[in-house]
């Protein structure tokens, strides 16, 4: 709680802070990311059936950039030279912090600390920036993005070259949320605090923001920022009511999820174990 109210004062006169403060401020911002690290603490956290979000973390984050200089990380075989004020996750970690974790890190997947990845989940060349939380057995598949922030829930499946949008600034936002069980195709793209909820499968180059028009197919209902329960989407397109004369671009709600479609995207548990 003390480490809270200093940073949320910091925060508030971060354009003023002196050289001593913020090396006071240091190791209070290393304890939260830790804390994020370690999955204690989350941008958004489900209550009730809706999603709160703790604009604490994105103060944290954004003060880390202050008290933190570019560090000089050396190469290694997969990993190029870089210099940044963010460290890698699995920075000196060992074998024996992998099998705990029990996570399958392919080379090229890059995590940056203070991202959360649960037990049971699979990176495959992939980047993963601060503040996402990745639930367990989750699969992030090659060249896909998790942005700052970002909330993957547990056994969902993030295709190749997707791109979860991220959050730090305007402070207060709501992060991306994937929830539980959704497949997510590839090439799509979603952000701008867009919620996705259980079961949902997104297909492939479907691109979602808070101004999408989500329109489904069997009602002609219209709705925006989230998309049901186990719904199936596809990338589509609709008239424009101003100007019949062109259409334009919407995700279509084809469907609702049933156990032919959980089929073909299910991944295998042999793949996350």
């Amino acid at each position: 709680m003390e480490s809270r109210t200093l940073i949320e004062d910091a925060f508030e006169r971060r354009d003023g802070l002196t050289e001593r403060e913020l090396l006071e401020l240091a190791p209070h911002i290393e304890s939260g990311l830790t804390a994020l690290d370690r999955g204690e603490l989350r941008a958004a956290r489900p209550e009730g059936g809706s999603w709160t979000v703790d604009a604490f973390v994105q103060k944290l984050i954004l003060l880390s950039f202050l008290v933190s200089s570019n560090d000089l990380a050396a190469a290694a075989p997969g990993r190029p030279k870089s210099y940044d004020k963010v460290p890698l996750k699995f920075e000196g970690w060992s074998e024996p912090d992998f099998d705990k974790a029990r996570l399958r890190v392919v080379p090229g997947a890059v995590v940056r600390r203070g991202a959360h990845v649960g037990p049971g989940a699979v990176l495959m060349p992939s980047f993963v920036n601060v503040g996402a939380h990745i639930g367990a057995g989750t699969m992030i598949d090659t060249w896909a993005t998790v942005g700052s922030c970002a909330q993957i829930g547990e056994r969902c499946h993030i295709s190749g070259g997707a791109g979860i949008g991220g959050v730090l600034e305007p402070v207060g936002d709501r992060p991306v949320v994937i929830e539980d069980e959704v497949f997510v195709g590839a090439r799509s793209e979603i952000a701008e605090g867009v919620r996705v909820r259980r079961g949902a499968v997104i297909g492939m180059g479907v691109f979602l923001g808070s101004s999408t028009p989500i329109v489904d197919r069997a009602t002609g209902a219209v709705t925006y920022g989230e998309v049901p329960e186990n719904a199936v989407v596809v990338p589509g397109a609709r008239t424009d009511l101003r100007d019949p004369g062109i259409s334009v671009y919407a995700a279509v709600i084809v469907k609702y999820a049933d156990q032919r479609t959980r089929g073909r995207v299910a991944l295998n548990d042999l793949v996350r174990d």
